[in-house]
């Protein structure tokens, strides 16, 4: 079985009866909201998810999960997938570019589980470059910004259409490769005190459990 598919389809396990359940985003995730609406559609289970993004939103839709917001219920538990993990459960996320949703419906979940493959892990997140939400206007001058405090940042390029990544608020994507990150803690809260920043894709200090999929089965961190 494929590893994500592994990790994904076990993890659904936790959801429960008349759980809210936030939905993330990604190819990982996929994998869960379709395990989960086959769980809705077998076990006749009564479950609202609340979406990450309008991929996970058309999916949802598609396999009969009903479809909340934040301004209708609170989160029982969070799904999400992870771009990075290091061995302090702090993450990297925004491959996807849906990390602003991501991180407002993560953190306001009673339980945040994180579902990853092996090849994910890292023992520092500089591994992977960090995703900014950046308001349009304000790119040249964010990138100025990283420029001084020792990033590498470029604007994320689409790949199926011409010109930047568009989020679905809207706005651009950087990416910001840093030689190491220490304090990715630190690093969160800074990032987002930059003029039109609108969110970065550092999650810490708030995952309750990660779980990895390998070849010698799923682990939990």
């Amino acid at each position: 079985m494929d590893l994500k598919k592994e990790v994904a389809e076990y993890v659904t396990k936790f959801v429960n009866d008349g759980d809210v359940v936030g939905l993330g985003t990604g190819s990982t995730c996929k994998f869960f909201i379709e395990k989960l609406g086959q769980r809705v559609k077998e076990e006749n289970l009564d479950i609202l998810g609340v979406v990450t993004s309008y991929q996970a939103f058309f999916l949802a839709k598609e396999l009969g999960i009903p479809i909340t917001s934040l301004e209708e219920q609170d989160v029982d538990i969070a799904v999400d997938g992870a771009d990075a993990i290091d061995p302090n459960l702090d993450i990297i996320k925004g491959g996807g570019a849906s990390h602003t949703l991501e991180k407002i419906i993560d953190y306001s979940a009673k339980k945040f589980y994180v579902i990853a493959d092996e090849s994910k892990y890292f023992n520092n997140l500089s591994e992977c470059a960090v995703p900014i939400e950046v308001i349009p206007i304000a790119s040249r001058s964010v990138i100025n910004t990283l420029t001084e405090i020792g990033a590498t940042p470029e604007i994320r390029i689409g790949v199926s259409k011409q010109g930047p990544v568009i989020t679905d608020n809207g706005n651009f994507v950087i990416d910001a490769k840093f030689a190491d990150i220490p304090d990715p803690s630190s690093l969160e809260k800074d990032l987002n005190t930059i003029p039109g920043v609108v969110e970065n894709g550092l999650f810490t200090k708030n995952v309750d459990d990660v779980f990895i999929s390998s070849k010698d089965g799923i682990k939990k961190l």
